[in-house]
C-alpha cells in the first residue's frame, strides 16, 4: 500500500499519525524510558528478600507441606483438630480453625484430674478407626475458651531475638513502679518461652512439631505418640512415626523466613502517641536480632516486632484457667502486634473485633496493662483514634 493511502487509512480510523515514519522511530527510540515503579504487595505469606536459593526451595516446600491436608494414609488423627496446618493459619494468618481449651474455672488441679484425664484440649474429629471424639464434659464448674491460633508471618525474627536482651527487658519490668511488670516463661530446660499464646516453646521446630502432635494427631521423633482419646487408641492408619525430622524441619524453616508484611503508612505521630498511652512498656517496638543466627538474612537486622516477649498477668477477666509450663491462668505472652490488618479478631479467645476492644480489654483493676488503658483514655478523642489507626497500621 502507498504511504499516501497508508496515511489516510490511519487517521480515518483516528489514530495519530507521522508523516515521517524514520523520524518517528528515532524519536521513539531515543525517548528516556520511565523509572520504573515498586508495586506494593499487601499480603502476607511471602518469604524474605535476601534468601540464599537453597532457603528459597526449602520455603516452597516447607509452603508445600504447610497448605497440605494431611489424609488417614498420611497418619492423621485418631483424634484431631484440622487436617492441615493452613486449616488454623489460613495465608499464614489466624484462623479459621480454633482449639477449643477447658479447665475449671477455680483452677482445682483435682477436678481436673477427676473431669479432663485426657487433657484440656477438646479434639472434635475422628478418623483412621477412632468413632468417638473427644470432647469436654457438660459440667458447671467447667469454662471451656475458644484459642485462636496466633499468625505465623514475622515469626523468624521472635526467634532471632537474642536471650540477652529478653533478660534485659525481664529485669527492667521487674524494676518498675507502674502495674506493667512481665516476666519470662523459663521452661524446664532453662530456655526462654517465646512461642504460644503462653510463650510454652522456645523455637519454631519445637513450635511446629506441637502443632503436628496436638492439632492433627501428627507424631514425629519428637513427639513419637499420638495424643490419648476417650478408646485408648494411640496410633493410626500409618502405623509409627507419620512426620519424619526433615518434614518436621521443613516446616520450621518455612514459618522461620516468612517476611514480616508490609506496613501501611501511618501518621507520623503514631509512634509518639504509642508511647504516650504506655503501649511501648510491653510492646517493645523493636529489636536489633543476634548477629550469629543462622539464618543470615534474620541476623544482626531490625526487628520491628511490637512485644518484650515476656507474660504478663492480664487479670481474672482474661483468665482461660491453663496454665502452661510458669505461665499461670491468668498470663499471657505480650502479642506481637505484626500483620494485624489481616487478623479477624484480636486477643487470645477472639473477644475483640477491633484494635480499640483490644485496648479496653486490658484495663481491668487487676490487669497489668490498666495504666496504659488509662493512659489511653486520657488522650484526646482525635489521639486515641490517631493511635488506633497507627496499631492498624501495623
Amino acid at each position: 500500500m502507498a504511504r499516501a493511502n497508508l496515511v489516510a487509512l490511519l487517521a480515518a480510523c483516528g489514530l495519530a499519525v507521522s508523516c515521517n515514519f524514520s523520524t518517528a522511530r528515532e524519536s521513539t527510540e531515543a525517548r528516556t524510558p520511565a523509572p520504573t515503579r515498586k508495586v506494593k504487595v499487601d499480603h502476607p505469606g511471602l518469604p524474605l528478600e535476601k534468601l540464599t536459593e537453597r532457603e528459597l526451595q526449602r520455603f516452597k516446600e516447607g509452603d508445600g507441606l504447610f497448605e497440605a491436608t494431611v489424609r488417614e494414609s498420611d497418619g492423621l488423627g485418631p483424634l484431631y483438630v484440622r487436617d492441615a496446618c493452613a486449616a488454623c493459619h489460613a495465608s499464614d494468618g489466624r484462623g479459621p480453625g480454633l482449639v477449643m481449651k477447658v479447665a475449671p474455672k477455680n483452677g482445682d488441679p483435682a477436678l481436673t484430674a477427676k473431669l479432663l484425664p485426657l487433657g484440656n484440649t477438646e479434639r472434635p474429629y475422628a478418623t483412621a478407626g477412632a468413632k468417638t471424639a473427644l470432647l469436654a464434659p457438660a459440667h458447671p464448674e467447667l469454662q471451656q475458651t475458644p484459642r485462636l491460633p496466633p499468625a505465623v508471618f514475622g515469626r523468624g525474627f521472635l526467634e532471632a531475638i537474642s536471650d540477652h536482651d529478653i533478660e534485659r527487658l525481664a529485669k527492667l519490668a521487674g524494676e518498675r513502679t507502674g502495674a506493667e511488670r512481665g516476666r519470662i516463661n523459663r521452661l524446664k530446660n532453662g530456655s526462654i518461652g517465646r512461642f504460644g499464646l503462653k510463650a510454652r516453646l522456645a523455637t519454631l521446630h519445637e513450635f511446629a512439631a506441637d502443632a503436628l502432635s496436638g492439632d492433627m494427631g501428627v507424631s514425629s521423633p519428637t513427639h513419637p505418640e499420638e495424643p490419648a482419646g476417650p478408646e485408648g487408641l494411640r496410633d493410626d492408619a500409618k502405623p509409627g512415626v507419620d512426620f519424619s525430622a526433615e518434614q518436621v524441619t521443613l516446616l520450621a524453616e518455612y514459618v522461620r523466613v516468612l517476611q514480616i508484611p508490609e506496613r501501611q503508612k501511618a501518621s507520623a505521630r503514631g509512634p509518639a502517641l504509642f508511647a504516650a498511652a504506655r503501649c511501648s512498656v510491653c510492646h517493645t517496638p523493636s529489636f536489633t536480632t543476634s548477629v550469629d543466627f543462622p539464618v543470615k538474612a534474620l541476623a544482626g537486622v531490625k526487628a520491628d516486632v511490637y512485644t518484650d516477649l515476656l507474660v504478663h498477668d492480664m487479670g481474672a477477666a482474661l483468665s482461660d484457667g491453663l496454665t502452661e509450663e510458669s505461665a499461670g491462668p491468668r498470663e499471657f505472652r505480650t502479642a506481637p502486634l505484626i500483620g494485624l490488618r489481616f487478623l479477624p479478631s484480636l486477643l487470645h479467645d477472639g473477644r475483640a473485633k477491633d484494635v480499640a476492644e483490644a485496648i479496653l480489654a486490658h484495663g481491668e483493676s487487676d490487669s497489668e496493662g490498666r495504666d496504659s488503658v488509662l493512659a489511653f483514655k486520657a488522650l484526646p478523642e482525635r489521639d486515641q483514634q490517631e493511635l488506633v489507626k497507627f496499631v492498624e497500621s501495623l
